[in-house]
């Protein structure tokens, strides 16, 4: 149970030896339109040589990666398995989690930018029965700064999450766990991620709209983004090839990969992708494409820097001061200067980061075996790249 508390709370934040992928070989990327796998400098082979020896450290099953420098790639690459005799392919599938919520507050800045909606306004108007929606802003919920309790830290949800990995969960039962306890601190005074903030985020797109979340999603962000290996799905399937995720978050060491993602986030922002739609992801969200100067100005800082700390009824492991070097955005992490999202549930690791300042992006996908660290595997094996590409500004 500590080690599933422990996963869910980072995947707000931020999953055994095999023959590894050549990292000069035509990749199975090449059928993915602009993903192309080649490796035209030699800074692609020094990284998939980092990058295998990161996997062998941390006792990884597999590492898929990419990495584009203003849009141009630098490597793709697949290390590992995904299970026993079926090896690691940069085509595989795989959960993104969290990548989702930078989408929906991209939405909500067309949104904003369109005089449909202000940032500030309560969300009582979509939610008039909600508890405390009379001091909640649309930005709080994107910000996650509305002192909503976190219903994935709440004993008796992941008493449950753990007894039955295949549940689905209803955003009207989340949301109850979460108003059910008082606010952790007076909305916009503090900060702490909050799963509730997009539950109520995502539905309260459809309403602004009148638009089903996954269909509002891939108008707004996947097609003009061109990822076209990302999709919403309202069941715990993943598309083929899939990378077959493991935990030990329950105890025994134990596939995952189809455990029920309901919980995760609103109900059409449950999405697989693959790692070259995770890359060109990380580029498009990172620059702001769909954004004014004013609105990704707004994204990388909503007014969270500068924000808190631990309370008397938010500990330090919930509640954290927000510095300008490391505080989240509207919808993303912000980590010396780098645009970052790290989900980690469900035996899925990931991270999308982008340095906006060189258009680095960095994508990574990563499983564990039965003796890897808990935490974000690939948030490690994105720092280590990030070392090489930009030592200067190290990402973390």
């Amino acid at each position: 149970m500590r080690r599933l508390s422990l996963s869910v709370v980072v995947a707000a934040l931020l999953l055994a030896g095999a023959t590894p992928a050549s990292p000069l070989a035509p990749s199975p990327a090449s059928a993915h339109s602009g993903c192309a796998a080649t490796d035209r400098d030699g800074r692609g082979e020094r990284l998939v040589g980092l990058a295998r020896e990161v996997k062998r450290e941390l006792g990884l099953n597999s590492v898929l990666f990419r990495v584009t420098i203003r849009g141009k790639e630098v490597v793709t690459a697949a290390l590992g398995h995904s299970m026993t005799g079926v090896p690691a392919d940069t085509r595989m599938h795989f959960r993104n989690g969290g990548v989702a919520i930078s989408y929906l507050t991209h939405t909500l800045l067309q949104l904003v930018q369109e005089g449909r909606v202000g940032l500030d306004d309560p969300i009582a108007r979509w939610f008039p029965k909600l508890p405390h929606g009379d001091k909640i802003t649309l930005r709080m919920l994107g910000s996650t700064t509305s002192g909503l309790a976190d219903y994935a830290t709440d004993p008796a949800f992941l008493e449950a999450l753990h007894d039955d990995p295949f549940r689905q969960w209803t955003r009207r039962e989340l949301v109850a766990i979460s108003t059910a306890e008082p606010l952790w601190y007076e909305p916009g005074a503090n900060w702490s991620y909050s799963h509730a903030n997009f539950q109520l985020l995502g539905r309260a797109l459809e309403k602004i709209t009148g638009t089903d979340l996954a269909t509002l999603l891939r108008k707004r962000v996947l097609r003009p983004f061109g990822l076209r290996e990302t999709r919403s799905d309202t069941t715990p399937a993943i598309p083929g090839p899939v990378l077959h995720a493991f935990t030990s978050e329950r105890g025994p060491y134990e596939e995952s990969t189809y455990w029920n993602p309901s919980w995760s986030i609103a109900r059409g922002a449950v999405m697989t992708t693959d790692i070259c739609d995770l890359a060109r992801s990380a580029e498009a969200i990172g620059s702001g494409e769909l954004l004014s100067p004013a609105s990704y100005r707004t994204m990388l800082d909503p007014g969270t820097v500068g924000l808190g700390g631990p309370t008397d009824r938010c500990p330090e492991t919930v509640c954290r001061a927000q510095t300008e070097e490391r505080h989240y955005g509207l919808g993303n992490v912000i980590l010396n200067s780098w645009v970052v999202q790290n989900p980690l549930f469900n035996g899925f690791a990931a991270q999308q980061s982008y340095l906006p300042s060189r258009g680095i992006a960095i994508a990574v996908a990563t499983t564990v075996g039965p003796d890897s660290p808990t935490g974000n595997t690939a948030s490690t094996v994105a720092r280590r790249l990030a070392e090489v590409l930009a030592p200067d500004q190290p990402l973390g």
